[in-house]
């Protein structure tokens, strides 16, 4: 992809989170699309949003557990960008209309009280570095395309990391702990629509240690000269698989002595 594709297909997908009408896959758009191309058109809509008055907030990262690694036919994580606009307050109501085709999953937060970065950074510098850990919610959301109807071909990781890695919200849960107060690989979350269970999982499903999950992120935006800031809100990674959320979705995340987390969907 050349440097005008990348600000196309960012500029589409901006397109689309406004209008809230999907784009097609850029992979079928683009066959020849790599890793690299991807991150390029998540950066070409960071640039935008920063314009746009937008700031970052924090970071999220996506694909840590085999299951969706292997759904995707990748093994590494991806990452996206969290912006101010992203975040709502535990127990909120999402407006009807704000996001295409929401979907949720419960994560561990973690909210950074000094900047860390470089490609040597180890597990003892991101504990150092955390203000405190948190239950959370991501709300995800699609402007591409699941599923292209004409050929049956599913959006792939390429796609999905241009599309800001589904990334659309954050909420985290009022409970605030020692980075070291808990086993975080023990740290589970029933998670709940309407009142019925749909997602039960253990933060072991996250690179088998959440800690490494903000680890792998660090040091891959030491390859393209980032860090992560202090207060940065940091989304260690999806331990169950994303629930569909249609309107009058109420969905709850409890995660025991960790705390809760809860978001409706107007």
């Amino acid at each position: 992809m050349t440097p005008a594709d990348h600000a196309t297909a960012a500029a589409d997908l901006l397109r689309a989170e406004e209008t809230g009408k999907q784009i097609g896959l850029l992979s079928l758009r683009h066959p020849e699309m790599g890793l690299d191309d991807a991150y390029e058109v998540q950066n070409a809509i960071y640039r935008a949003k920063i314009a746009q008055g937008r700031k970052v907030v924090g970071w999220k990262i996506g694909l840590t557990s085999k299951a969706m690694q292997s759904a995707l036919n990748i093994d590494i994580p991806d990452s996206g960008i969290l912006f101010d606009d992203m975040v709502f307050e535990n127990t909120a109501i999402v407006p009807k209309d704000r996001f295409i085709q929401p979907r949720v999953e419960a994560e561990i937060a973690f909210v950074m009280k000094s900047a860390i970065g470089g490609a040597n950074l180890t597990r003892q510098d991101v504990l150092a570095a955390v203000e405190y850990v948190a239950p959370s919610i991501e709300i995800l959301d699609t402007r591409i395309l699941r599923v292209d109807a004409d050929t049956g071909k599913t959006r792939n990781v390429c796609d999905t990391i241009s599309d800001n890695a589904a990334n659309a919200g954050v909420v985290l849960g009022t409970q605030r702990h020692a980075v070291d107060a808990f086993d975080l690989r023990w740290v589970g979350a029933i998670t709940s629509r309407n009142g019925e269970v749909e997602e039960t999982g253990l933060g072991a499903g996250v690179l088998n240690d959440p800690v490494q999950s903000v680890v792998w992120l660090a040091r891959r935006m030491a390859q393209y000269g980032q860090r992560i800031e202090a207060g940065h809100i940091i989304l260690s990674g999806s331990f169950i698989r994303p629930i569909e959320c249609p309107a009058g979705s109420n969905i709850f995340a409890d995660f025991g002595p960790f705390g809760d987390v809860a978001i409706s969907f107007a």
